[in-house]
């Protein structure tokens, strides 16, 4: 994206699924903003609504009501093709699991993701990223000869590729021991200031949470701000 990134912003989102002769809401009245450079977590128990959100904001889901705006975009007027193109552009995404392909070296995993935003020439950018990950010298390597850590930094690097506005985060460090999943907090922390991007980090850990600028709560669709920390709007 050029010029400033202008972060992730939800403002009075609602969404319902659904629920038999009813509807069950996932998100009720939910307001987020995220700046560029900043990361905010998200905790909540199973089924308070983490994965809803993450799916508005990715613009996977559209809400019933309020507003989704990444990168200054505001997506619910887009059509479903410009959609597409913006979730490539603007939104990095860390699953996870990480889901790399078996038969792709670390540097071709993220060279496919530049190739489908019509990319060509990003193995330069592949490979700094790779290095900014702690991965440098082992770009040719494929998923069975790295570690769960190292595979987790790979899909980080991958979400990066396209230098999006927006990192959405689900629980990164569940398969991780915890000094391995400190290290990828600690890296994601450091990513989100260096490269700019609005970060929502969603995680049941909340021993890893002391960086980051905002640690919010979601219980029953509802969003609040926890632990003194304030980051709603």
């Amino acid at each position: 994206m050029s010029g400033e990134k202008r972060g992730l912003a939800l403002e009075d989102v609602t969404l319902t699924y659904p629920d038999g002769d009813g509807r069950l809401t996932a998100l009720d009245g939910v307001g987020l903003r995220v700046p560029a450079g900043s990361m905010t977590a998200v905790v909540g128990p199973s089924g308070s609504g983490k994965s809803s959100l993450l799916a508005v904001a990715a613009t996977l889901v559209t809400p019933d009501h309020g507003r989704v705006l990444v990168g200054g975009t505001e997506t619910g007027s887009l059509t479903p093709a410009e959609r597409a193109v913006l979730r490539r552009r603007e939104i990095g995404i860390v699953f996870q699991q990480p889901n790399l392909l078996p038969a792709l070296t670390a540097l071709e995993q993220l060279q496919v993701m530049g190739h489908l935003d019509g990319r060509r020439q990003v193995a330069g950018r592949a490979r700094e990223l790779l290095a900014a990950v702690g991965l440098g010298g082992l770009e040719h390597r494929r998923p069975h000869q790295l570690s769960g850590g190292q595979r987790q930094r790979v899909n980080i690097a991958r979400a990066l590729v396209n230098e999006p506005s927006v990192l959405l985060v689900d629980e990164p460090t569940s398969a991780l021991d915890h000094e391995r999943g400190a290290a990828v907090v600690d890296l994601l922390l450091r990513l989100t200031r260096e490269r700019a991007t609005a970060t929502v980090l969603v995680t049941h850990d909340r021993a890893r949470l002391a960086g980051a600028d905002a640690v919010l709560e979601m219980n029953d669709g509802r969003l609040t701000a926890t632990a003194g920390m304030s980051g709603t709007g």
